[in-house]
């Protein structure tokens, strides 16, 4: 067995996991866990790059020996080099509302209708394409050199080259998802110099050597390579799907909750981009045609805002609370930024003529209610639009460990669910790096060794399919 180091960055923590595997075994253990906490300054919210990095040191040299290091992390943020490769402060965090009213400015040049043509990419306010336009012609950017994505810019740290990798690009709203290269005419049309992009990378090319000043500071010897995985952490997330042939759906939970189907090809069309479906880049030129939709982010809030009380006893109040009470749209940007989610969540319900949820218990099964129709809502959509009709729904990354959301979203969608593995953004990490290296086979056989190797728990659905059509209607006549 060798083993392979998975840097795994969400937006509220990061870990260094480490994955050994075998012609037939798969094992991953947790070797550092780290809080990533972003910080408001006087110019807006930013991340925390450096303890970010701090704790992607301090991981390896909790890894011990390892054949490869791989990383991948939440998408659309970057950071901006000088001419000397120095980072010209802090990335900018994605809730940050420089990006307010931003979009509207895009499509007086490029009509939504067009830029979704050409780059599949669904609405979303703080694509890297909004970002930059809102940092046009400000001092930092004329300054600028070199754009690195998150994950990008840590390997660059780690190993001294540079690279774009392809699945995270396709976050920016520049990338053909068709072609897998750029979309030089949106750039164009948009004044966006592509040439502060590093070259194109794909999940499974070198991405260098960890630096002498890195194996010294974490204990390593070298060499140890650095292997380009799916960096955008949904596309390694969706490379751990443990399915069983094509006509799945997936779910990958945690902050964010993304569904949808995996494709061979983009789906471009107008009812598709009304939809708001994304078509991101997979592995091996697969497309993740998928919905955002606002997550678990709802009730980490919810929690964050009620003192940190017990998890467990929450979800035993909230299963204990009468269902489709009152839902809200998990999609609705009104509940993107931070602070007084319990609040927002109980205005939207009486918005809209509901009953208000008051208690923590019951706000709780409101948000997975809700989650639950959205995810019924968003692979119903995804079949119909790509024409591609699924027998099973596979909940991976950290919700499906929450068994109420589970089997909600199966009586929601009418279909069985598969839960786990919970750590697949790491998983699908380390096996891209064990195939890199010719221990892992095609995305079937890899998926074959996941179903063998990790826990999953099945939940069939039950109950009565009206009351979800009901619960829908009540959120499509807001």
């Amino acid at each position: 067995m060798k083993a392979y180091a998975a840097v795994d960055l969400g937006a509220s923590s990061g870990r260094v996991m480490v994955g050994r595997v075998g012609p037939d075994a798969l094992e991953l253990t947790e070797a550092h866990r780290f809080p990533n906490r972003p910080v408001r300054v006087p110019e807006g919210l930013r991340w925390d790059v450096l303890s970010l990095y701090a704790g992607v040191l301090d991981g390896l040299r909790a890894a011990g020996p390892v054949d490869s290091v791989g990383i991948d992390s939440w998408a659309v943020d970057y950071g901006l080099l000088d001419a000397d490769g120095a980072l010209l402060g802090n990335p900018v965090h994605y809730r940050d509302a420089r990006t307010e009213g931003v979009a509207e400015k895009v499509w007086a040049t490029v009509p939504a209708a067009e830029l979704y043509a050409a780059t599949g990419l669904q609405y979303a306010p703080f694509n890297t394409l909004y970002q930059l336009t809102a940092e046009a012609c400000t001092a930092r950017l004329a300054q600028a050199r070199r754009l690195l994505l998150i994950p990008d810019l840590l390997s660059y740290w780690l190993t001294g080259e540079q690279g774009t990798e392809l699945t995270n690009a396709s976050t920016t709203q520049l990338i053909d998802p068709r072609t897998g290269d750029w979309s030089y005419g949106v750039a164009a049309r948009l004044g966006i110099d592509l040439e502060l992009f590093a070259p194109l990378r794909r999940p499974g090319d070198p991405a260098g050597l960890l630096r002498s000043q890195v194996l010294e500071e974490t204990g390593l010897t070298g060499p140890v390579p650095v292997t380009t995985v799916g960096s955008h952490d949904t596309a390694s997330a969706v490379a751990a799907v443990p399915a069983v042939g094509e006509h799945f759906a997936y779910i990958c939970t945690g902050t964010w909750s993304l569904a949808g189907l995996e494709l061979t090809a983009p789906v471009l069309g107008e009812e598709s981009r009304v939809a708001n479906f994304t078509n991101e880049l997979g592995l091996d030129g697969t497309v993740r045609y998928l919905r955002n939709i606002m997550g678990l982010w709802l009730l980490q809030e919810c929690v964050r805002a009620w003192g940190d009380p017990d998890l467990g006893g929450l979800l035993r109040d909230a299963a204990a609370a009468p269902g489709l009470r009152s839902v809200v749209d998990a999609g609705d940007a009104a509940f993107l930024a931070p602070g007084q989610m319990p609040e927002r969540i109980a205005e939207a319900c009486r918005a809209s003529g509901q009953p208000v949820p008051r208690t923590p218990g019951e706000i709780t099964r409101c948000i997975l209610d809700s989650l639950a129709l959205a995810h019924r809502r968003a692979i119903a959509d995804a079949q119909r639009l790509a024409d591609h009709p699924v027998d099973v729904v596979h909940i991976v990354g950290g919700g499906a460990r929450n068994a109420l959301l589970c089997r909600l979203t199966a009586d929601a969608c009418g279909l069985p669910v598969v839960a786990g593995p919970t750590e697949a953004a790491a998983l699908g990490n380390v096996l891209v790096q064990a195939r890199a290296h010719g221990l892992a086979g095609d995305r079937a056989d890899m998926r074959r060794l996941l179903a063998r190797t990790q826990p999953l728990t099945r939940y069939e659905p039950r109950g009565d399919a009206e009351r979800w059509r009901e619960a829908e209607a009540r959120l499509a006549v807001r």
